[in-house]
């Protein structure tokens, strides 16, 4: 069997990626051991403003605008909504937050991005206040890759499958299990960590806990910022999260619950007792240095990977599959800040 593309791992960025291989008439194959990955705990955030300077994202107008595109292709395709457009309500966590949302708002940059600063609400502790931001949304991970991976199921193009490395035989010509592809993908989330040609990327993984929670109270239909998040989904149900750990066992942290539910009484105190319907706990393929690891092996250029997209993968990687696909085909540059060649390797 002769394919364009073997691709590793169907949560988001393997999934979105074999999408558009298959838009642009390749002939793939994906392979996933079926185990619940990071992407279908996440909450698919996109927010387009970092960290305590809120500052944009590189390249964020041409990411969101072609994550937009995507998304709203594929509910076209298969008869169901992902993308939700909701508004953030942004708690500003100290005199020196508040200070650099004053320069974003007076910047014509960040116009797109930013609203005002909202008026008083009861329901907040927010000595700072709380700043309205737009062109924020969630996007339902679960349910696209399950819409996803029918298609793959459907098409031929999905094998239920551990992937085991030492199966895999780079010379005279590339295969695996008798399948002879022109080049492998490496998509596997965390697991990156034990491939034999990417272990050593500067990965900075990390486990994280979500809750599903009900309240008396009605909630907003903001996404609520202040650190955390708290994104309603309903009327009186809400995902609360993310705790950030280091110990990665998979196993719901009872301390990560108390940290989340404590945080969002603190900010929130009129929401009063929240129940706690599930906990789910996920690790995100997150990098040293904040940026996705997309490229080829400088040994082994048949072997690339497409990984490292962290919390950001519902904004990153749409625009990311299409360039890296380009990319394969003609050698147009990846961006310098995504592309691995921007490390030093051995790494």
């Amino acid at each position: 069997m002769q394919i364009d593309l073997l691709i590793i791992g169907q949560g988001l960025a393997g999934s979105l990626l074999a999408v558009e291989a298959l838009n642009q008439g390749l002939n793939i194959l994906v392979v996933d051991d079926g185990q619940e990955n990071a992407s279908m705990v996440a909450a698919g955030l996109v927010n387009p403003l970092s960290g305590l300077r809120l500052l944009k994202t590189q390249d964020l107008d041409d990411l969101l605008a072609v994550a937009k595109t995507v998304y709203r292709h594929l509910e076209q395709r298969y008869q169901r909504v992902f993308w939700h457009e909701r508004d953030m309500l942004r708690v500003m966590k100290s005199e020196q937050q508040r200070q650099y949302a004053e320069l974003r708002l007076a910047d014509p940059a960040y116009q797109n991005y930013l609203h005002a600063w909202a008026e008083p609400d009861k329901r907040f502790e927010s000595p700072f206040g709380i700043l309205q931001q737009t062109a924020t949304a969630y996007l339902d991970t679960r349910a696209l890759l399950a819409a996803i991976k029918s298609e793959l199921i459907a098409s031929g193009c999905l094998v239920a499958s551990r992937f085991d490395p030492a199966q895999l035989q780079l010379q005279p010509h590339l295969q695996w299990q008798g399948i002879h592809s022109r080049c492998v993908v490496f998509c596997e989330g965390h697991q990156a960590r034990f491939n034999p040609w990417f272990k050593d990327l500067p990965w900075q993984v990390v486990q994280g806990d979500i809750l599903t929670v009900a309240t008396e109270p009605q909630l907003p239909q903001s996404i609520i910022n202040y650190g955390h998040w708290l994104l309603p989904t309903a009327t009186h149900h809400a995902r609360l999260g993310a705790s950030f750990n280091l110990l990665l066992d998979l196993k719901p942290n009872p301390m990560a619950r108390a940290e989340l539910l404590n945080g969002i009484a603190q900010v929130m105190p009129a929401l009063g007792e929240m129940r706690v319907i599930d906990h789910q706990v996920g690790i995100r393929p997150a990098t040293l240095d904040k940026q996705p690891l997309v490229g080829a092996h400088p040994q082994f250029p048949q072997l690339m990977i497409f990984n490292g997209f962290g919390a950001k993968g519902s904004l990153l990687i749409p625009a990311t599959a299409q360039r890296m696909l380009t990319w394969m085909r003609s050698k147009q540059p990846l961006p310098a800040y995504c592309d691995i060649q921007r490390l030093s390797w051995p790494v």
